[in-house]
């Protein structure tokens, strides 16, 4: 049978309902798996019959991450989503607990690193101003900057090369690595764009956007397909 992923619903906050962008769901079926969207609730009961259903869990793009979760005050956060950010902490951790196999995009690695003990720019064109693209504008099935991929990581065994070039868009970025966290890829301009917690079956977090990539790109399809493989082994 194909795993089942279930997948972070996207909320928009002026419709009040939740999205899904076609890409996070077409490279994970198109890679063997079936993904699902899941509810965002907080209720730990619904939220654990939901982690007992899925075989993995892709963490998408989206708000900021609230900045509780690294001890310090919203100073320069954009959109903050609670119920969203407790429904997260709440299946990563037991994703970590269990040795469930577990991607995040964007948001993700900011939430992955967050949640195991590191901390965020804020807001990087004030805290860490850069010639670096970090804040792309449409289409975004391009790249806009290079990623350096460094060697005897996870994500070189997985890709294969050592430069990539990446889409990006976010606000927000990796400033104090986690404890025990690898990074894996390094920006420009000196960001941590990829992370990979060792001793895991899977876990890795990509600051770039494989969804709108892998279609035109063997080595960000791999990223998925290669998520998609942990879970079957």
């Amino acid at each position: 049978m194909k795993p089942i992923v279930g997948v972070i619903p996207l909320w928009d906050d002026e419709k009040e309902s939740l999205w899904m962008l076609p890409g996070y769901m077409d490279a994970l079926e198109s890679n063997g798996a079936t993904p699902i969207i899941l509810p965002l609730s907080t209720d730990k009961e619904v939220l654990d019959k939901c982690f007992n259903m899925v075989d993995g869990i892709l963490f998408t793009g989206g708000h900021d991450v609230n900045p509780k979760f690294y001890n310090q005050k919203n100073e320069m956060c954009g959109l903050l989503c609670d119920p969203r950010d407790e429904m997260e902490k709440y299946l990563f951790t037991k994703a970590i607990e269990n040795d469930k196999p577990i991607l995040g995009i964007c948001r993700g690695i900011q939430l992955f690193n967050a949640l195991l003990g590191g901390t965020l720019y804020q807001d990087l064109p004030t805290e860490h101003p850069s010639e670096t693209k970090h804040s792309m504008k449409k289409p975004y099935n391009r790249g806009v900057h290079t990623v350096d991929i460094l060697k005897d990581t996870p994500l070189f065994e997985v890709i294969g090369v050592d430069k990539l070039s990446v889409n990006s868009y976010h606000h927000q970025a990796i400033k104090d690595l986690a404890p025990n966290v690898i990074a894996n890829a390094v920006s420009e301009d000196g960001l941590v764009e990829a992370i990979t917690l060792p001793d895991k079956k899977f876990v890795m977090a990509v600051q770039w956007h494989p969804e709108f990539l892998w279609e035109d790109s063997e080595e960000n399809d791999v990223i998925i397909r290669a998520f998609v493989k942990a879970i079957d082994e």
